[in-house]
């Protein structure tokens, strides 16, 4: 991130634009929404730039643009359509302390402009640092769509009521409050009788909400796929933003954890297999001491909760320590592994069944039924197998495994650091041996023949 987001605080405070043409104009249509004091400095000013100044809405200053003319402003916009002239202000303000942009000039510009959705007091901006201007009108222009006309003036009635609300206890409950408003009561009101009808409304919700008893802690069970942040459900997208406490294991990518609410409180739980881990019940009494307190607690692990996941135990704990629960499933690895090779894990006239099994477990290596997984076109996904590869290697050929069967590792599947190994069951341990991230075996499967699969959901879009 070369730019960081910020808003800037403009009220009373100068902003000066040298240029009188077209690009001095464009910027100044987006400043007239402010509540800056805006100086326009050119020597020859377009009629609509020569008419905002007769109406007293800016200070024109007819010549050109001379040291100390931006002394003490915020802001300061070059836009005078001729790079030497640009070149020449942009210094002068500089020297006069002005943040300066040069407009269609990202290099030398000490600022950027996003593209804005405008829902005053609610705004949103949207950069690209000047890589997808495409794209960010783009998205512009969707937003503009999702976002009623109303939303200003719900949120400004909101505003002036925030101090009452402040009757309800701080985190869930006024939240809850403030969403029934903007996605329920309000809207309706305002439809029913426009801004009028909001206050009452606020009034009567307030209310309801005052009259409403404390919400009893509970815990989400949450699978947070594979990695791809774009795999989860909705339904997990939505506990992680109502969430207040997430306590997450380790093979949950940032780029998921992003997605959850500012304040929410963040806590790793990882495993490490092998490897330094915090206790079940460690992890059993954090969930239950949380949820206890009253808080919305998404429990939040890899792939599928209901896949090798320890779920039964901690549910277990939540059941005993009577803190109700909820699951929402999450993709597990290995579909989105399979899917990466171009195979499904089922096929008419080769395999009618799949297995998922692990290749260790609480007792060691986990032990399974070898002759039926060493038969001729068996397909199995094996779990956190990196370690156990030669045990599961040597117990398949020991029950009559062909040593030329096909097995596929992935690693880190769905990750922009996917890697693929494609190689035969006589070669798995050699397979695994430099791989450092959470790997998945596919037995019985080759990836399809190169270039015939699209790798993401980008370069679909992109075909």
């Amino acid at each position: 991130m070369k730019h960081f987001p910020i808003f800037l605080a403009v009220e009373g405070r100068r902003i000066v634009v040298s240029g009188g043409g077209e690009a001095a104009l464009a910027k100044l249509r987006l400043l007239m929404k402010t509540e800056a004091r805006l100086t326009v400095i050119a020597s020859d000013a377009l009629p609509e730039i020569e008419a905002l100044a007769a109406e007293g809405r800016l200070t024109l200053i007819r010549r050109g643009m001379e040291p100390g003319d931006a002394t003490c402003a915020a802001l300061f916009y070059a836009a005078n359509d001729d790079a030497a002239e640009d070149a020449r202000v942009t210094r002068l303000a500089q020297a006069d302390g002005a943040l300066t942009n040069w407009v269609d000039n990202l290099e030398q510009s000490q600022f950027i402009t996003p593209a804005i959705v405008d829902r005053d007091p609610v705004t949103v901006a949207i950069g690209t640092e000047g890589a997808a201007p495409v794209l960010a009108r783009a998205i512009k222009a969707d937003l503009e769509v999702r976002l009623p006309a109303s939303l200003g003036i719900l949120a400004r009635v909101g505003k002036v009521f925030r101090a009452a609300a402040d009757a309800l206890s701080m985190g869930r409950k006024r939240r809850a409050f403030w969403s029934d408003y903007y996605f329920r009561a309000g809207p309706a009101a305002f439809d029913a009788e426009g801004e009028r009808g909001l206050p009452g409304a606020l009034d009567a919700l307030l209310a309801e909400h005052l009259g409403q008893a404390e919400a009893r802690g509970h815990v989400t069970f949450v699978g947070a796929g594979p990695g791809d942040p774009e795999l989860l459900t909705l339904k997990a997208r939505r506990a992680l933003h109502e969430a207040d406490v997430v306590i997450h294991d380790r093979l949950v990518t940032p780029a998921i954890l992003e997605l959850a609410r500012r304040e929410a409180l963040i806590i790793d739980a990882g495993k490490k297999g092998f490897g330094p881990s915090m206790a079940q019940s460690d992890i059993d009494a954090l969930i239950v001491r949380h949820a206890g307190a009253g808080a919305h607690v998404v429990r939040l692990k890899s792939g599928d909760p209901t896949i090798f996941g320890r779920l039964d135990e901690e549910m277990d704990a939540c059941a005993a320590a009577d803190v109700p629960f909820s699951i929402v499933p999450g993709i597990t690895s290995a579909s989105a592994a399979v899917a990466s090779i171009g195979q499904s894990l089922t096929k008419r006239d080769r395999n009618s069944s799949v297995r998922f099994v692990t290749g260790h477990d609480m007792k060691g290596y986990a032990e399974h039924d070898w002759r039926a997984l060493a038969a001729p076109g068996q397909v199995a996904a094996i779990y956190m197998s990196k370690k156990s590869a030669r045990f599961v290697q040597g117990r398949l050929m020991m029950h009559g495994a062909e040593a030329s069967t096909p097995v596929t590792i992935v690693e880190n599947a769905s990750r922009p650091d996917q890697r693929t190994v494609s190689t035969t069951l006589s070669a798995l341990p050699e397979g695994v041996a430099d791989l450092t991230g959470p790997a998945l075996i596919l037995l019985g499967l080759a990836a399809r023949e190169a270039g015939t699969v699209v790798q993401s959901y980008e370069e679909d879009i992109a075909l």
